[in-house]
């Protein structure tokens, strides 16, 4: 058995990077309490920096005064900082040796009924197991950033995570506000990523070829296709895209240009050359901007769009509304 999910009170917080962070940010909003533990000479500041420029933004979705918001301690020593949480969030680097001596701690030192989510994006979970005190606890738990926004969460389960593990997870996930997506199947990259780097790659071959810049690339996908990946994925979108016969005549119509060199699925090298056009391509795309002046700016934009959605009580803005209802629940607003 798991701690149940309606007596989850504090969260454990281990590793307080942008992910880490956005983790700790989001669970305070919701009146949850947050020890937070990171080896970092700048991780205290810095954790406290990302959870104030995160305000503005959470202010505008989630509804809850600041009297019934969360308490953040950050403590300097991980065996102190686990032993009396409800829950854990593991955002270490994304090297798989770190991880696995860190779970392996964090489990020697934690109660023994609860659940830690690592926020890897892409190592396999029964990898991270290996040296694990009651494996059967660790999940993947794969947000997007900024965490305390973005309320898609991916669920994975290795070979020896308990099926109560995931569920108990995944509800809690919803309680402060996310979208747990349960990845039926162990995969590197999972599903989103997988998506993402297709992308990514194609973009790295457009900038080494010189056919394109970086910000030539993004009006691509921002004055398109990323208006409707806001709600509708690309598969509904090319249901849509076939008329009233469907996915049938959109394949029929558009399946032949799969064949056509459209794309290049496999990473060009990354050269010299290639890093200092997209660094530089995306420096003066920046405008001048401050990383915390553009990190409030995009806050800005996100939050605009769920709130235009939760208009429509659709996608996104049917999670936020969702919160908006649990929270007040939660805590009798």
């Amino acid at each position: 058995m798991f701690v149940d999910k309606n007596k989850i009170k504090k969260i454990g917080i281990v590793g307080c990077g942008v992910i880490g962070a956005g983790w700790a940010a989001r669970c305070l909003y919701r009146g949850f309490d947050v020890i937070a533990t990171d080896p970092g000479p700048n991780a205290e500041e810095l954790l406290k920096e990302v959870i104030e420029n995160s305000e503005s933004a959470l202010e505008k979705i989630v509804f809850i005064p600041k009297e019934k918001r969360g308490k953040l301690t950050f403590i300097k020593d991980l065996a102190e900082a686990v032993k009396d949480v409800d829950f854990i969030v593991e955002s270490a680097p994304e090297v798989e040796t770190i991880k696995v001596a860190l779970l392996a701690n964090i489990t020697k030192n934690c109660k023994p009924d609860i659940i830690i989510g690592t926020s890897t994006s892409g190592l396999l979970p029964s990898n991270l197991q290996a040296e694990m005190v009651n494996p059967e606890r660790l999940i993947v738990a794969h947000p997007f950033n900024p965490v305390y926004l973005l309320p898609l969460v991916e669920v994975v389960g290795g070979k020896k995570t308990s099926p109560l593990a995931i569920t108990t997870a995944m509800d809690f996930f919803k309680i402060i506000g996310m979208h747990p997506l349960k990845v039926r199947n162990e995969i590197d990259g999972f599903l989103a990523d997988r998506l993402l780097e297709a992308v990514w790659r194609e973009i790295l071959h457009l900038v080494n070829e010189d056919i394109a810049n970086t910000d030539e690339l993004d009006q691509a996908i921002i004055y398109g296709a990323g208006l409707r990946w806001a709600f509708m994925g690309t598969n509904l979108t090319y249901w849509l895209a076939g008329g009233k016969q469907g996915m049938h005549h959109f394949m029929e119509q558009f399946g032949p240009a799969l064949k056509l060199p459209w794309t290049k699925l496999e990473a060009p090298e990354l050269t010299e050359e290639l890093i200092n056009k997209m660094a530089d391509g995306t420096n003066k795309q920046a405008d001048g901007m401050s990383l915390r002046e553009l990190e409030k700016k995009r806050d800005n934009c996100i939050v605009s769009v769920m709130k235009a959605l939760e208009e429509n009580d659709y996608a996104s803005g049917k999670t936020i509304k969702e919160d908006a209802r649990i929270q007040k629940e939660r805590l009798s607003l």
